[in-house]
């Protein structure tokens, strides 16, 4: 096991700061800590206590991920779990987010990593998932790929601009406030995918409330509104980072189509 030195933890300190666009000052004003003792922390000359460690990844609101990189740059251990989601410590987790799943049906929802990656998904998700080619649906299966690949969901969506701006825009907020490196290789990859098709990923969509997803299907389109939703007071970084999204009809012959198929 590599050992990191206290200027790696400074340097990790400082990204953080500057991702949260604080000075040290005003980081200092809301941590109760001076802000000399930060430039000592920043640079190397002074090492933090495990509990200064966890006071200003709190401040910082830095992800269960990210605070254990804190701990181990600083030298102690990590202060969360991290579990894959298929062990046997998590079966139990699992099989609610299932039942969440599942009793969001006939709507559609899925369960995500915090890379995107598809972990589970209810009945209904075939609705969309058999609009796409087959050779996208072999593991690992990325949401964002899925919708912006020129052989996903894209060619069906009524208005890409402005939907692949917004997937976009999405990713590229959260690679900000994340600890998930990943993130910025999707960004690229999902900006790339918007440019291939001659699509602006920094269009800003106009005079709408929410913009609704809107998909060509061959039994007539439909159209979704969704909602994210992440679990509370999560203690093992896996769960800190998983989403459910779920997917609302935004008219009432999506609702009805959707209740012919899978009530």
């Amino acid at each position: 096991m590599t050992t990191a030195t206290a200027s790696t933890f400074g340097s990790l300190l400082r990204d953080w700061r500057q991702r949260r666009r604080l000075t040290q000052l005003d980081l200092g004003l809301a941590a109760d800590v001076s802000a000399r003792h930060l430039s000592f922390l920043e640079t190397g000359r002074s090492k933090p206590s495990r509990d200064m460690v966890l006071h200003l990844s709190e401040e910082l609101d830095v992800p269960l991920r990210g605070r254990n990189e804190l701990m181990i740059a600083a030298g102690y251990a990590p202060a969360y779990t991290h579990h894959d989601i298929d062990d046997v410590e998590m079966v139990q987790v699992r099989a609610s987010l299932q039942r969440i799943l599942d009793g969001h049906a006939p709507y559609p929802a899925v369960l995500v990593d915090g890379s995107w990656n598809l972990l589970a998904g209810n009945a209904a998700v075939g609705l969309l998932t058999d609009l796409i080619d087959p050779a996208l649906l072999e593991p690992p299966v990325n949401i964002i790929r899925l919708a912006l690949h020129p052989r996903g969901l894209a060619p069906h969506v009524v208005d890409p601009e402005d939907y692949a701006a917004h997937l976009v825009s999405r990713v590229r907020r959260q690679a900000e406030r994340s600890a998930t490196t990943g993130l910025r290789v999707l960004l690229a990859e999902a900006v790339g995918y918007c440019r291939d098709q001659g699509l602006d990923p920094a269009a800003q969509p106009r005079d709408r409330i929410v913009l609704p997803l809107r998909v060509r299907h061959p039994d007539g389109d439909l159209a979704f509104y969704s909602t994210v939703s992440v679990l509370g007071a999560p203690l093992d970084v896996t769960l800190d980072e998983v989403a459910i999204e779920s997917f609302f009809p935004a008219d009432d012959a999506t609702a009805a189509y959707l209740r012919s198929r899978f009530a």
